[in-house]
Formats: C-alpha cells, sequence, structure tokens
C-alpha cells in the first residue's frame, strides 16, 4: 500500500505529486530541484548551489520518510548541460559514503523551473 511522504522543510510540489511514496519498506523519491523552501524558488549560484539544495530537501523527505542517504541504493541525476557534470559530482561525492549507491546520469533538454539538475532516490 502506497503512502505519500512530505515535509514542511521543502518547497510546495509545483505540480500533482507526492514529494516521496513509501511502499513496504522502500521509500521513492520524486525528483527534486534546487528549490528554496522558504521562497519554492531556485537557488542562486549555478549547478553546485542547485545540487547542495536538492541533497538539503531530499535529506529532509527521506527524513520524514524514515530514511537517510544511507539508505539510498538508486540515484537518478538529469543535468541540462552535461558540461556542469564535474561540478554537480564534487557536491555529491560529499552526500554519500562506500559502497556508493547505483546511478545513471542524463542530460536532457529541460528541467522544471529552469533548473540545471533535478535528482531522485530510492531508499531501502
Amino acid at each position: 500500500m502506497r503512502h505519500a511522504i512530505t515535509s514542511n522543510r521543502i518547497a510546495a510540489p509545483v505540480g500533482p505529486f507526492s514529494p516521496a511514496v513509501r511502499d513496504g519498506d522502500l521509500v521513492v523519491t520524486s525528483g527534486c530541484v534546487g528549490q528554496d523552501p522558504a521562497t519554492g524558488k531556485l537557488v542562486e549560484g549555478g549547478v553546485a548551489a542547485q545540487t547542495a539544495q536538492v541533497f538539503a530537501n531530499l535529506k529532509a523527505v527521506l527524513e520524514a520518510g524514515g530514511k537517510t542517504l544511507a539508505n539510498v541504493t538508486k540515484v537518478n541525476v538529469y543535468l541540462t548541460d552535461m558540461h556542469d557534470f564535474a561540478a554537480m559530482n564534487e557536491v555529491y561525492a560529499e552526500q554519500f559514503e562506500k559502497p556508493y549507491p547505483a546511478r545513471t546520469t542524463v542530460g536532457v533538454a529541460g528541467l522544471p523551473l529552469g533548473a540545471a539538475v533535478e535528482i531522485e532516490l530510492v531508499a531501502r
């Protein structure tokens, strides 16, 4: 049975979706962009700043679902410019310890709110 997970520490969703869903012991997050929880706008400072905010937001949602980044098994990263990979990856590398979760990184034409990066997680 699915249960929606949300947190008052993130911006409200910009569409008809839950920030995360719990199904048994599995927590799956929606894609998350670098929205400032206070304003709902993207943080300034480029892909590194957006990636840091994405992880702050994802940590809040995971915590609301009883999980942490240590429970993450799969990560999907979407970048509007693959030239931003190194900057995103530097922030990403600070978030996890070995053994690292599986990850896919994809270049895309566009993201919500004009974001440079969007990340989604699966945690068990």
